[in-house]
């Protein structure tokens, strides 16, 4: 069983930043997608299992950004310039099984509690 868990959501201002974290029990793809109330859930970010390859939605690119440090099977994502609709739960994932990409919901099979991420204008 994979075990996800997430930490650094909170409040930011309007132009400020957050890093969100995601501690896995091993080494996977993983991406980040977000929820908010009432909205189906959106593709962020992810990054495959080397860390060699990025990819982003179109309304988070060049804001955010995903990383991870392997040695501690462990992905964040640094999130510049936060506007008040980046408002949201975010919840992280983990391919573990074989999927062609690394955008879809179906593309990932584990999936964290959720941090909730909340911007003031």
């Amino acid at each position: 069983q994979v075990q996800l868990v997430e930490s650094g959501g909170g409040l930011a201002q309007a132009g400020g930043s957050l890093r969100l974290s995601c501690a896995a029990s091993g080494r996977y793809a993983m991406g980040w997608f977000r929820q908010a109330p009432g909205k189906e859930r959106e593709f962020v970010a992810a990054i495959n299992w080397s860390g060699d390859n990025t990819y982003y939605g179109d309304s988070v690119k060049g804001r955010f950004t995903i990383s991870r440090e392997n040695a501690r099977n462990t992905v964040y994502l640094q999130m510049n310039s936060l506007k008040p609709e980046d408002t949201a739960a975010y919840y992280c994932a983990a391919q573990t099984g074989r999927h062609i990409g690394l955008r879809d919901l179906t593309d990932f099979d584990s999936w964290g509690q959720g941090t909730q991420v909340t911007v003031s204008s």
